[in-house]
């Protein structure tokens, strides 16, 4: 299991895609079939786990790939 500072490092880009595509976040969850709380977690970076069918429906909605959605920011150094 990776350290808890290595888990801090994904950061979702849930806003950035929403935006590009003038989509709300109450309709994403709609789309989707999860509740907005749960996709608030994840778009604030607050996500320890996501389902891979969460994954999947969120990329199939917003006619993405997995990496478009999910980046890993550089570590921070002397960690």
């Amino acid at each position: 299991m990776p350290p808890e500072d290595e888990a801090g490092r994904v950061h979702c880009r849930l806003d950035e895609l929403l935006a590009e595509r003038g989509m709300t976040l109450s309709r994403l969850a709609e789309l989707v079939g999860v509740t907005v709380v749960n996709l608030s977690i994840l778009k604030n970076d607050r996500a320890k786990a996501i389902r891979f069918s969460t994954l999947t429906a969120i990329c199939d909605v917003l006619g993405c790939e997995v990496g478009d959605l999910l980046v890993v920011t550089p570590p921070t150094p002397g960690r």
